[in-house]
């Protein structure tokens, strides 16, 4: 019987980082490919990765992995943490007028009732597996890695020792949303939404560096869904709304984004010869949703769309972390993204006959190092029209 690294076309002596990005109620899509991942594997990723790296959201799933659930199992504690955790503390609470938002005594009680008082080193005992968890310390000013990796027999890390469910609640305290974690923010505030890059930094150049070989990596990036925010260059001066507002949100997605995506460009880029990478990610937009399975959404009573190619970027571009209204279309989207990726009509075909991905290799478009579900946007004729005219440059605002 195949091993789950052959199913993936892994070569069996190559390690296998799994690396999970943040996204609030979004990670309900990364489920949805997890699931398809653990069917194409034969088992599920516990028993075939070597490190699970995650933040926020995609480090609430990580913190599960590591007590040996599979991603099926993931999907039913997910739900009831998302319904619960997005509790208002009361009828005025506000992000922007009296923040928090959200209450987490319901999050801490039932992490308790999950994780236990595990530490770190125990999660990763029970498991055989390596873990870094990012959050941001604000009293250092600078990101922070819960790591525990094996070695010698041993579990080395600063804070190996630390429990489990602290460090997941350290790295999903967003600010705005939720009151932090003493002095730790949501390690999504920082470049390491996206955790990969600094999981590749820490197994090869730091606790894993005696066990983690560059030319001997296979590494699993998923994303859990991007919104792009559509502004037109005449309003880029005056937004629509509240100022505040726009740009507290724009920042924080925006930034995040940028920095996700600078990561996935320098994995994708050769830097790091022989590196087997492979992303996972979906622009939310109507580019990108046209090429996925065109599911039915009627039961959605949040959107007028009968069908998901049916819905507006407006609508798509809006899909907070936190608006659990629209945790079932993410749920959906999430299936759609797993079933192009893993065609139900090559289901019962050999893998040599297989054409799609089927998590064998890089999502990428066709003929170019881009995600291919991930769309481009640009204007690079009139951007350098606009920017080579002094006409143009003078009459522009300056205040």
């Amino acid at each position: 019987m195949p091993t789950p690294k052959q199913n993936l076309n892994i070569p069996e002596s190559n390690k296998v980082i799994l690396s999970l990005d943040g996204g609030g109620m979004r990670g309900i899509l990364t489920l949805q490919l997890l699931k398809k991942l653990e069917q194409v594997a034969g088992a599920p990723c516990y028993k075939w990765c070597d490190l699970i790296a995650g933040t926020s959201t995609g480090a609430i799933i990580t913190g599960l992995i590591l007590k040996g659930k599979t991603a099926l199992e993931i999907e039913k504690l997910y739900m009831q943490l998302v319904t619960q955790v997005f509790t208002k503390r009361n009828i005025l609470s506000d992000r922007f007028l009296n923040p928090p938002k959200f209450d987490k005594s319901n999050y801490r009680k039932l992490l308790k009732q999950i994780v236990d008082d595990d530490t770190l080193a125990q999660a990763c005992a029970n498991t055989n597996l390596d873990v870094m968890i990012t959050s941001k310390d604000m009293t250092a000013g600078e990101e922070t890695f819960f790591t525990c990796f094996r070695e010698n027999g041993a579990h080395i890390g600063t804070y190996k020792d630390v429990l489990l469910r602290a460090v997941m609640e350290a790295t999903m305290s967003a600010p705005t949303y939720f009151i932090p974690f003493e002095r730790f923010i949501d390690g999504g505030t920082t470049t390491f939404n996206n955790p990969v890059g600094a999981a590749v930094l820490e197994a090869l150049c730091y606790s894993g560096k005696n066990s983690y070989q560059a030319d001997k990596l296979t590494i699993f990036s998923f994303g859990t869904g991007t919104s792009l925010r559509f502004i037109a260059p005449t309003e880029t001066h005056d937004p629509k709304g509240l100022d505040i507002k726009f740009w507290l949100n724009y920042v924080m997605d925006e930034t995040g984004k940028d920095a996700s995506e600078m990561q996935v460009d320098m994995l994708r880029s050769g830097l790091i010869k022989n590196l087997d990478f492979r992303r996972y990610q979906i622009s939310l937009d109507e580019t990108s949703l046209g090429k996925i399975p065109d599911k039915d959404i009627t039961q959605l009573y949040h959107t007028q769309a009968n069908k998901l190619r049916q819905l507006t970027n407006k609508e798509l571009g809006s899909i907070d972390m936190a608006d659990v209204t629209k945790f079932s279309l993410m749920q959906i989207i999430g299936e759609a993204m797993a079933e192009y990726i893993c065609p139900p009509a090559e289901q019962n075909l050999h893998t040599v006959q297989q054409t799609a991905n089927w998590f064998r290799k890089d999502l990428l478009a066709p003929n170019k190092k881009r995600g291919d579900l991930v769309t481009a946007f640009g204007d690079t004729q009139q951007i350098a029209t606009n920017l080579s005219s002094v006409a143009w440059i003078n009459k522009q605002a300056t205040e």
